[in-house]
């Protein structure tokens, strides 16, 4: 168990390559998913910025249709 042989080496470089590489599968992916969390933010800020008028119509259907 001694120091890491040849094979160790080549294995360690081979996934170093592939996740910190050009613009590689793992790259591509990871700026996808970073593209999603920043649409979700968005998404949920605007929803805050909805139009209280909306907001109460809404509101005073859901009464008349509880009566």
């Amino acid at each position: 168990m001694g120091s890491m042989s040849w094979i160790h080496w080549l294995l360690l470089a081979g996934v170093a390559l592939v996740l910190f590489g050009g613009r590689g599968k793992v790259s591509d992916l990871m700026g996808d998913f970073g593209k999603g969390i920043n649409s979700f933010k968005k998404g949920l800020s605007e929803h805050d910025k909805e139009d209280p008028k909306v907001i109460n119509a809404e509101a005073k259907e859901k009464d008349k249709t509880a009566v």
